[in-house]
């Protein structure tokens, strides 16, 4: 990973690799630019999953059995990759942080972005609650910031709509500091790779449609999902921003023993942190979004975007009534393909 000195301008890439435009930037608003608002803003990347589902392609492209988020896509960057470029237009790059699994070591090692100061090294995958809350415990320790918790294996189709989202979410955390803001996208059809979020009363702002949550469905099977009304629902990209402090009032009220296990290791303080093995051993895995945001969503808000812009690597599978015959994609981005206008697993 590169160092933190040598930092990008907040004009920041886009997926294809190319330069996004001065005045792109420049559409995004004036909130992107303000000095004084960047400041106070720090990002958790979650890069530390085992992202085996789509092993055997990942073998295909890499000829190894590096997670699915450490596979290049390609413009030669992976996924966390791009993760951070997108991040660093909305947050100092010297502010970012980085959860990893030492596991995966050899994968990481080599890749140009971010800093090796910057990186929180899991002994082993315990799902998403212990590195978001190591890293909120060693935030809380700073400053009061508002923080952004940014997976490492998602692909954006439209990079300025999502940075004028995070925007957004940014500065409807900083109004409303007991909340946590989650992004989500409006459906468009009854996708089954994606967590479903159950929207509640609608809260006015100017920025985006904003509601409170009522509920959460994981990645529900294709009848369920045909069901889930697109009106009254948003897919979910576990992209959440807030205050230091709601992020801690959750887990204690939710997974108290994982909140003190993990207050109890040596937290990240400036420089590249392995967490104790002794810490993780007594830890059971504890997914945020299912043991932490599901029986705490009174404390959420979801700025849902209108079109939908986040795509993810998924399996591929042949249209009903594909002939097949011919290569299979690597990699391979869902792009909402509707019937009619080719094979998802095709070229």
């Amino acid at each position: 990973m590169r160092d933190a000195t040598q930092t990008r301008s907040d004009i920041g890439l886009a997926a294809t690799g190319g330069i996004v435009s001065d005045g792109a930037n420049a559409a995004l608003g004036p909130r992107m630019q303000n000095p004084v608002a960047r400041r106070r803003r720090r990002g958790v990347m979650l890069a530390g999953g085992d992202g085996i589902r789509l092993q055997p392609l990942t073998r295909l492209i890499c000829g190894d059995d590096r997670p699915k988020q450490f596979c290049p896509l390609p413009d030669a960057c992976t996924l966390p990759g791009h993760t951070v470029r997108r991040a660093e237009r909305s947050i100092p790059a010297a502010q970012l942080l980085f959860a990893l699994t030492h596991t995966h070591r050899e994968f990481y090692i080599h890749d140009p972005d971010g800093a090796g100061s910057q990186r929180i090294v899991q002994p082993a995958n315990k799902s998403t609650a212990p590195p978001i809350l190591f890293s909120a415990l060693s935030i809380e320790g700073m400053d009061d910031s508002l923080i952004a918790v940014l997976p490492g294996d998602h692909f954006y189709c439209d990079e300025d709509r999502f940075t004028a989202a995070l925007e957004s979410a940014f500065e409807i955390a900083a109004k409303r500091p007991s909340k946590v803001v989650l992004i989500g996208a409006r459906p468009d059809r009854p996708e089954v790779e994606y967590g479903w979020i159950a929207l509640g009363a609608a809260v006015g702002h100017e920025s985006g449609e904003l509601y409170r949550v009522t509920g959460f469905q994981e990645k529900p099977t294709l009848d369920p999902a045909r069901t889930l009304p697109g009106d009254r629902s948003a897919w979910n990209t576990f992209v959440m921003v807030g205050h230091v402090r709601p992020f801690l009032e959750m887990a204690a009220q939710a997974i108290p023993a994982v909140l003190e296990r993990v207050r109890g290791a040596e937290l990240w303080a400036g420089s590249e942190t392995y967490i104790g093995e002794s810490v993780y051993n007594e830890l059971h895995s504890s997914d945020f979004s299912k043991q932490v945001l599901s029986p705490e969503a009174m404390r959420l808000l979801v700025l849902r975007v209108r079109d939908p812009w986040v795509a993810r690597f998924r399996t591929p599978r042949p249209r009903p009534g594909c002939s097949g015959g011919k290569r299979l994609k690597a990699p391979l981005v869902d792009e909402g393909i509707e019937e009619g206008n080719g094979c998802s697993a095709c070229i």
